[in-house]
């Protein structure tokens, strides 16, 4: 069995469409978190805010372990596309409920810059994630 150059040829443009996909995915899911959100992270962590750093890093590495499984499952682009929508409308969801039932006063918190805030939702959007992902996976 040699190198099949017109499979890898295919197989290549395949890799490259989820890529972009995912990019924009991620792109997308990170605009609309932050407009969510009731503080600025950007600008925060421009001025060195660890905890709003710790939140929105939390929140993409938790929206792109979905992701990865959607990725990994999935056989179409629209299948992707739809998954990958579903598993960032939970993440919004979840850190939603966390703002209203457990952190009322997270944008107090996170503007003071309270890394154990920035952990704690950090973690919650982990842990959707993993659950997001392994949903995926049935």
């Amino acid at each position: 069995m040699g190198f099949d150059f017109i499979m890898f040829q295919t197989q290549a443009v395949y890799f490259l469409v989820a890529f972009a996909a995912s990019g924009v995915l991620a792109l997308a899911f990170k605009l609309v978190y932050q407009w969510m959100t009731p503080y600025k992270e950007s600008e925060l962590i421009k001025q060195g805010n660890v905890a709003a750093a710790i939140a929105l890093g939390g929140a993409l590495v938790g929206y792109i372990l979905a992701l990865a499984s959607a990725l990994a499952h999935t056989t179409s682009l629209p299948e992707l596309l739809a998954w990958g929508v579903l598993a960032g409308v939970i993440q919004i969801v979840a850190f939603t409920l966390v703002r209203v039932i457990m952190l009322k006063d997270v944008k107090t918190r996170i503007e003071a810059g309270e890394i154990a805030s920035g952990v704690y939702l950090a973690s919650i959007s982990i842990g959707v994630g993993l659950i997001n992902a392994a949903c995926m996976t049935s």
